[in-house]
């Protein structure tokens, strides 16, 4: 019985181990999976809105609230008339506020349809560093890593321009520097169109910005960290080999000191 148990547990063992090895030489597998449901499951929020699943949506829309501010007038809506809407749309569909608490609740309606629980530069930092980190598993070899002060750069956009929002926003949503963008105005001689300046809309400077950061953060998270994380995984796996190579080894010692019948 005794031995049936140490068969079983010993059988167990190898099991684990092998999944451990396998991930460890495929890791990118378990980022996709892992990374995959965090970066996209918001986008399960509106579809499951639109189904009528409205328990499942909010209370994706409540978990996400604590990794993202969730303004309506930055975020991406499916399944009404329009992907974006600016500020004052939002208002008169929802509330006539500027206060970020008010209208980070608004998840749209039938006619606007239902927006994402990320904003679009959460958008724009998780996908670029899902698809970016799946592009460079095949690159791997031929890509060194970047060094630290190359991620700070990388970074220091995203920084600047996440940093002057905020400050912004303290004056209220539509109310602060970032949003008319004067001063863009004054440095390029109001060379484009309004629309380029004023808001948070597709094609506006904001909306620009916040796409070009958000690309920048998942070019420097990849460049710089999923070498390292090769390293240590290869490791691992490595380990792996060491120790399987070392029990075949002392298991033909075993075979060769036994008494034969």
């Amino acid at each position: 019985m005794i031995e049936m148990r140490r068969t079983k547990e010993h059988a167990g063992d190898q099991l684990a181990q092998r999944i451990v090895y396998f991930f460890s030489r495929n890791w990118i597998l378990l980022f996709g999976l892992l990374f995959g449901v965090y970066a996209w499951l918001p986008f399960a929020a509106p579809l499951l809105m639109h189904w009528g699943w409205t328990g499942f949506a909010k209370a994706i829309y409540f978990i996400y609230s604590f990794l993202c501010h969730q303004l309506p007038e930055r975020s991406f809506f499916f399944f009404g008339t329009s992907h974006m809407y600016s500020l004052s749309q939002i208002q008169a569909a929802y509330q006539d506020s500027i206060d970020v608490t008010v209208l980070r609740r608004f998840i749209g309606n039938p006619d606007m349809g239902w927006k994402v629980a990320w904003s679009d530069r959460m958008v724009y930092m998780y996908a670029s560093t899902f698809f970016l980190g799946l592009l460079w598993w095949p690159l791997r070899k031929r890509i060194r890593a970047l060094p630290w002060w190359g991620f700070l750069l990388f970074l220091l956009p995203m920084a600047i321009d996440g940093t002057s929002h905020l400050v912004s926003d303290l004056s209220g949503i539509g109310q602060g520097f970032r949003y008319a963008n004067a001063w863009l105005m004054n440095i390029t001689g109001n060379l484009f169109s309004s629309s380029f300046y004023y808001g948070d809309g597709l094609g506006s400077f904001n909306a620009w910005a916040r796409l070009l950061t958000g690309v920048f953060f998942g070019i420097g998270v990849v460049w710089f960290s999923f070498p390292y994380l090769d390293e240590i995984f290869s490791s691992k796996a490595q380990l792996i080999e060491h120790h399987h190579q070392l029990g075949k080894y002392i298991n033909n010692l075993r075979k060769i000191s036994s008494p034969h019948d």
